[in-house]
């Protein structure tokens, strides 16, 4: 599967889920996605990992909007 920026994914091992913000490609061909949450942690900030391309499966839909950096992630219904 190859992960584009916006979509929705899930990590098969620890089910972390949200949305790619970001995608890493280094020389030897690993590739990392940026998910986060649409929790926010307990200091109440956005919640955000790099997972191996591999790790990750679809969620469903994701709503991306446009807007640059914000601190807390838009609710989506």
């Amino acid at each position: 599967m190859a992960i584009k920026l916006g979509d929705k994914v899930q990590d098969s091992i620890s089910n972390f889920e949200g949305v790619v913000t970001g995608i890493a490609e280094y020389l030897y061909g690993c590739r990392q996605a940026c998910v986060v949450s649409k929790e926010l942690g307990k200091d109440g900030k956005t919640v955000s990992t790099w997972f191996d391309e591999q790790r990750l499966v679809p969620a469903g839909e994701a709503k991306a909007t446009s807007g640059g950096p914000q601190d807390a992630p838009t609710p989506t219904t």
